[in-house]
């Protein structure tokens, strides 16, 4: 089984290759092999929103065992379609989906099963903010209270996770720069702990994911 995943950029491919690197390793010794891909060109969401669908098709229908999930950031809202909530962002992409089935003749619905869409709530930075302790080593600092919402998943559109830890980085003089800091953040932690404290969003992902190869597709 190939399980095809689209991210939006290189700190997500990184941070997803890291932090998830024991459930990967376990996955491939059943046979299931789960990688990790970048938007295509353009706008980093707007291509996972309105390319991959379309590049799922694509793939599936060529390839029997593939299963092909896209996580996309929900922030910022409207990009690719209207869109503000989980549930819109997964619609427009299962419209586009089926859309693009219609389009090129393809009368199989079991197609649908195997396209898979997630997203990280707001932003991957979500996954920086529930590990406290590894922030504030990577900011060398002694103490660091959340200015954040807690769960994390809750904080907004309006001063997504990305910001905050921008944020938190520009008060000590640092730049932050995702595709490392955010790696080298998570590298040591538990996706399992991690999952329990992003439920609404990377828990169902992560959980996906485990359940491969335990129940037919």
């Amino acid at each position: 089984m190939n399980v095809v995943v689209y991210v939006e950029g290189p700190a997500d491919e990184a941070v997803m290759r890291t932090l998830l690197r024991p459930l990967l390793e376990r996955k491939a010794q059943l046979g299931i092999a789960i990688d990790f891909f970048e938007a295509p060109s353009g706008n980093k969401k707007a291509s996972v929103l309105t390319k991959v669908p379309v590049a799922a098709v694509n793939i599936l229908r060529n390839n029997p065992l593939a299963i092909v999930i896209a996580v996309p950031d929900l922030y910022p809202r409207n990009i690719g379609f209207p869109h503000e909530t989980v549930q819109e962002l997964r619609d427009g992409m299962m419209d586009l989906f089926n859309r693009t089935l219609v389009k090129k003749g393809i009368d199989d619905i079991r197609l649908a099963e195997r396209f898979h869409v997630f997203c990280f709530k707001h932003d991957l930075e979500a996954l920086v903010l529930s590990d406290p302790e590894a922030l504030r080593n990577r900011l060398n600092v002694e103490s660091l209270v959340p200015t954040w919402t807690i769960p994390v998943e809750d904080q907004n559109h309006d001063r997504p996770p990305k910001r905050v830890v921008e944020d938190l980085f520009r008060e000590q003089g640092m730049r932050y720069k995702g595709a490392v800091d955010a790696s080298l953040m998570l590298k040591d932690a538990d996706y399992r702990i991690i999952a329990e404290r992003c439920f609404q969003c990377f828990k169902p992902f992560v959980q996906f994911l485990e359940n491969l190869g335990l129940h037919t597709m």
